[in-house]
């Protein structure tokens, strides 16, 4: 099998007025893109584990002062309760993430799968949804939550508040549908054929099949829950529920701001690892997205 040819061939490649730039321009894009990346999170880094007249004085200074105070973290984990707020957080992200998930298969199976007569006018609906700014939908979101129809229950300074509304996400829904619509049918028609009801193929097939599209939007999900600020803010006035996103904040107004900057290193630290951690199952499921071939 031939090698899939790049932008340059291999005869380009050695001549030296074309490999020269080339590789000129790689290493420049390459470090673009690593202070970019890097950058504000090494910074931010550095500025934790400096004193705070670092910080305001010369903030861009790789420790001007010579001084490097590791304890700061600590400190942020202990005196401003960041360890407990992380615990609710990560609480609040693992429950959106199974909410999530249960919403996203389920659709996706009935409009993928099912396809139910009326199913492309639901998927039109779900589409329109990411067309409506966040902010406009905050308020009729908040009286539902403040006053849950049918069982009339309020649901605020709960987890549930808080896992509910982000799991039905109309663009988790479309691309878990997208995923599903890539599967042959062949599979749905054999599974039928050797009596396999609706539940038992969703349960056995479709869910085995797709771990890499659900991978995808536990993920986001996670992601998403752990830097969300403003709903967390209006459900869970409780200071003892709330999530690490919403004390920071208030911890801000108690603390220096090398423990505050701490606290937010420490924050950032667990949503980063996660991605590096399943990076290469987050790119593969993405890719896989588009279809899968039998």
């Amino acid at each position: 099998m031939s090698a899939e040819r790049g932008l340059l061939s291999q005869t380009d490649r050695t001549r030296r007025r074309v490999r020269v730039p080339f590789v000129i321009g790689q290493v420049v894009v390459f470090a673009g893109l690593l202070v970019a990346g890097l950058g504000p999170f090494l910074w931010l880094l550095k500025a934790a584990i400096s004193p705070t007249q670092d910080s305001i004085r010369k903030p861009l200074a790789l420790f001007p002062s010579g001084e490097v105070q590791w304890q700061n973290l600590g400190t942020a984990w202990q005196q401003g309760h960041v360890g407990y707020y992380l615990a609710n957080t990560a609480i609040i992200a693992a429950g959106t993430a199974l909410g999530s998930l249960i919403v996203c298969t389920t659709a996706g199976y009935v409009l993928s799968v099912l396809r139910p007569r009326w199913g492309s006018v639901l998927s039109a609906a779900i589409l329109v949804t990411l067309f409506v700014p966040h902010i406009v939908s905050l308020v009729p979101l908040y009286l539902t939550v403040l006053k849950l129809p049918v069982v009339h229950t309020n649901l605020t300074n709960t987890f549930w508040a808080v896992w509910l509304p982000p799991a039905a996400s109309a663009f988790n829904v479309l691309i878990v549908k997208r995923f599903f619509d890539s599967i042959p049918r062949e599979y749905f028609e054999a599974a039928r054929i050797d009596g396999a009801g609706s539940l038992r193929v969703f349960t056995a097939l479709v869910l085995p099949l797709s771990r890499p599209i659900l991978g995808v939007v536990a993920l986001l999900s996670i992601i998403s829950s752990w830097k969300d600020y403003l709903w967390p803010l209006l459900v869970l006035t409780n200071p003892d529920l709330q999530p690490v996103s919403v004390a920071l904040p208030k911890i801000a107004k108690v603390t220096e701001l090398n423990i505050q900057l701490a606290g937010l290193f420490l924050a950032l630290l667990i949503p980063v690892a996660l991605f590096l951690v399943f990076q290469r199952a987050f790119l593969r499921g993405v890719g896989l997205s588009g279809g899968i071939k039998a």
